[in-house]
């Protein structure tokens, strides 16, 4: 399964929304140029690059939402991959890197302003399987621009 990389955010100063750019690297310990303001619940090796998925966020605006790519903290914005297939254990690669995805993501708070009703839950895997952020690993460190393939693995 392939897809396309529509969207790299980093927020230099840590917080949300994260703001895109053309191209970054991908590290063991996170994406380069972007900061995170609570390291127990963002970042480090397990958690080193947050994805969401463009077509859940075209989804989302179509209910009133106002998210856009980044609002909601994600690195890497991703075009044409089955969503609800991808689950902790999957690898994909993007550009030169290769990531292993390691758990859902919690919504919270901090995110509310992309969503109608400030209810970040929307987009909670316990209450809407397939809707939620995914974090990874980087087990290949390397390079990644707007418009590179991503693809399932395994």
């Amino acid at each position: 399964m392939a897809g396309k990389l529509v969207s790299i955010n980093v927020a230099a100063e840590g917080g949300v929304p994260k703001r895109p750019i053309g191209s970054t690297r991908l590290l063991i310990g996170g994406v380069e140029g972007d900061k995170q303001r609570n390291l127990k619940v963002h970042g480090g090796p397990e958690r080193a690059v947050c994805l969401y998925s463009l077509e859940r966020i075209l989804k989302l605006q179509a209910e009133g939402h106002p998210i856009q790519p980044g609002d909601v903290g994600e690195n890497l914005t991703v075009d044409g991959l089955d969503w609800e297939s991808i689950t902790p254990g999957a690898q994909l690669t993007v550009g030169s890197t290769t990531l292993q995805i390691t758990t859902h993501t919690i919504p919270c708070n901090n995110i509310a302003f992309a969503f109608k009703d400030g209810k970040s839950k929307r987009i909670g895997h316990d209450f809407h399987p397939g809707w939620s952020r995914l974090y990874a690993k980087v087990l290949v460190e390397g390079e990644v621009k707007v418009g590179d393939d991503v693809t399932l693995i395994s």
